[in-house]
């Protein structure tokens, strides 16, 4: 029950892979076998464009989301200033990913950018009249503003096109990745100046992901070499796992209404299991424009960390929300945004279920859940 996380392979996908692993030869070598490399990586490139509603020429393939995010913070941030050093303002959603967070901070900390974060209402949506009355202030000293498509920790879809029409002329990025393939999503139809998806949230393979940036917008590499990918992304093209990414895709995007209602009735029906079984249980942002299968459940006086090595005990995986740096556990920024205590942001689970699995699966959960929340706060209270 850890599907944000990742999920399995799909079956179309290790077929496509298999099948473009054995073909010989580099895409960029111009020789027979690099060409017929070539055309298939582009035809990947053609459809995959189609699919999330962009340009073949705005598809940048790069290794994971984490790349992706930082060409965008880190490519609009220096092109930006390199054109107007005053415009040094990086605006993002309190709970960005830490592939976004990250870049930013490293941003501000060695090339004097200024971050701004915009805060997180009780429904877990940016506040967008903090935006606007920020923009209206500060339009020509922002470089940028990044806000994800959908929260990964609440499942959350953010009002990316009130974004867009507050920024106007600034660049907007969007993580996408937890939201490409399990909601409706349109590259063009948003306004989006660019966004990140990655293969292995969806049924392809790990270590290759995209950014969609519009055509015509230049970013400044954080690589440098071959010049491949529109001269942003250098490296020899991986194309067996692009064509297995597109292949995932292609059936994640074909089969998306079907999946998301299955999907949604899972998570529907955790969550009357768990408060029902569990009456002191908080279920943490439901309401509105919601990812299907992400549920977040704050159980107080219990520590997440102790929760999950109980669930593992029993094999079944869920995340929480905290963070690890040199291995000190914290508790999760996303619902610290929102305003919760560091106790209850370190209580909260979040289970994310995707199309591998039942009903059977949580009523499985739910024969062990109570005993190890029990359990927990045991712990705690020892």
């Amino acid at each position: 029950m850890d599907n944000a996380a990742t999920v399995p392979i799909s079956d179309v996908a290790i077929e496509a892979l298999n099948n473009a692993m054995r073909k010989i030869g580099n895409a960029s070598s111009v020789h027979n076998f690099g060409r017929a490399v070539r055309k298939d990586v582009e035809d990947a490139r053609e459809e995959l464009a189609r699919l999330v509603g962009c340009g073949p020429t705005e598809v940048i393939f790069t290794g994971s989301g984490t790349e992706a995010n930082n060409l965008a913070i880190k490519g609009f941030y220096w092109t930006r200033v390199s054109q107007e050093p005053r415009r040094n303002i990086i605006v993002a959603s309190a709970f960005e990913h830490h592939a976004v967070l990250d870049p930013i901070e490293w941003l501000v900390e060695h090339e004097g950018a200024e971050q701004v974060l915009i805060p997180i209402t009780e429904a877990g949506v940016i506040d967008l009249d903090f935006l606007r009355s920020f923009v209206a202030e500060n339009r020509d000293r922002i470089a940028l503003i990044a806000v994800m498509h959908s929260n990964n920790e609440l499942g959350t879809i953010q009002p990316i096109s009130d974004v867009v029409a507050i920024a106007d002329d600034i660049p907007v990025h969007s993580d996408a990745v937890q939201s490409f393939g399990k909601v409706a999503f349109d590259f063009a139809g948003l306004g989006l100046t660019s966004t990140t998806i990655s293969a292995h949230k969806i049924g392809g393979p790990l270590g290759v992901a995209a950014l969609i940036l519009q055509r015509g917008i230049d970013v400044t590499p954080v690589l440098h070499g071959g010049g491949q990918e529109r001269d942003i992304r250098s490296g020899t093209i991986n194309a067996p796992a692009i064509i297995s990414f597109v292949a995932a895709a292609r059936d994640a995007i074909a089969n998306l209404e079907s999946r998301a209602a299955s999907i949604n009735e899972l998570r529907e029906y955790l969550a009357h299991r768990i408060t029902r079984d569990i009456p002191s249980a908080r279920l943490n942002a439901i309401t509105g424009n919601h990812l299907p299968g992400i549920l977040n459940v704050t159980f107080p006086g219990t520590e997440s960390d102790a929760v999950l090595l109980l669930l593992d005990s029993h094999d079944i995986a869920a995340s929480a929300g905290s963070a690890c740096s040199a291995g000190v556990p914290r508790p999760s920024h996303v619902l610290m945004a929102m305003g919760y205590s560091e106790s209850d942001a370190d209580a909260s689970i979040r289970f994310s279920l995707g199309t591998i699995n039942t009903r059977a699966d949580i009523d499985i959960l739910m024969t062990v859940l109570p005993d190890v929340i029990t359990k927990a706060s045991k712990k705690v209270s020892a």
